[in-house]
């Protein structure tokens, strides 16, 4: 008897647990995780001042916590209602297939296509390929598109006089999520004159997240990188092939126990992120084959 309740005690933990963590993935890349940082927070201060018995701590603490759960559902209406949205679509239990490498190939030839493309006719364009670091800010406040990764969409968007050709196009593995995105300028000292609008924004988003921003120069008809506030110009097609080629690819790679504790950690708190292949593959020749 003893067994079979510690089995069902064991099951009900697990299937909570694994229900709180994909609810904090559908938080990633908006307000609400900021807010879950300082509740939480909060929560361990409460704890420890009723531990210690300081009752006046405890005591306004509990009534920030009590306003709190009326603040909250006003304040964060519009994220509680896209998680609701998700869970209706069944994305909170359900887990995203990993890419096979022709789908991988075929994202890969489609990105290319349309950036030669882009390159050859010197039409300006701004793609942000979402990694990690979700980047829901921008893409709430922009154009959805949640359309396949495709060359003559790409092309068309960024065509001339085409309503979102303005704006940069935030995509991840499998879609092209928003269009006409807004992104911050980078006010970081030392960047060249010749950097124009579209090269500063790159770089502002490199800053503050860990996407990999490839960025059309319409003045010189070449292709730039930017990634963790630095930006490589005049890329060559294979160093761009290679780095599409590992971020379609890079979520077929099986992950230990210690790394997925590691991204239910950065869920909170993303450490500075470390050195990637993806940066060393931009440098030049030579670096383009350093590993991750």
């Amino acid at each position: 008897m003893n067994m079979w309740a510690n089995i069902r005690s064991a099951v009900d933990i697990a299937i909570v647990s694994f229900i709180i963590y994909r609810i904090l993935v559908l938080l990633v890349g908006t307000r609400a995780v900021q807010l879950v940082k300082g509740v939480i927070i909060l929560v361990i201060f409460s704890a420890a001042a009723s531990f210690l018995r300081f009752r006046l701590l405890s005591w306004f603490l509990g009534h920030v916590l009590f306003a709190l759960s009326f603040a909250i559902p006003i304040v964060f209406q519009p994220e509680l209602r896209k998680m609701l949205e998700e869970l209706g679509r069944g994305n909170l239990y359900m887990l995203k297939r990993q890419m096979t490498t022709d789908e991988a190939e075929a994202r890969v030839r489609n990105m290319m296509g349309a950036l030669n493309y882009l390159k050859a006719h010197r039409i300006g364009a701004l793609l942000v390929c979402q990694r990690e670091v979700g980047l829901g800010d921008y893409i709430n406040s922009a154009v959805p598109l949640n359309a396949g990764i495709t060359q003559e969409l790409i092309i068309s968007i960024f065509w001339k006089n085409n309503p979102l050709h303005d704006g940069a196009v935030i995509l991840d593995r499998y879609k092209l999520i928003a269009g006409a995105c807004i992104l911050p300028l980078s006010d970081a000292p030392g960047i060249s004159r010749e950097f124009g609008t579209r090269h500063r924004a790159a770089l502002g988003i490199s800053e503050q997240s860990d996407a990999l921003v490839f960025v059309v120069s319409e003045e010189r008809g070449e292709i730039s990188l930017a990634v963790k506030g630095k930006i490589s110009q005049n890329l060559k097609d294979f160093q761009v092939e290679r780095l599409l080629m590992h971020y379609f690819s890079g979520g077929q790679q099986a992950k230990s126990w210690k790394a997925r504790f590691k991204e239910f950690a950065n869920l909170f708190w993303t450490s500075k992120p470390e050195r990637s292949g993806e940066e060393e593959a931009n440098d030049k020749d030579k670096q383009t084959d350093k590993n991750v």
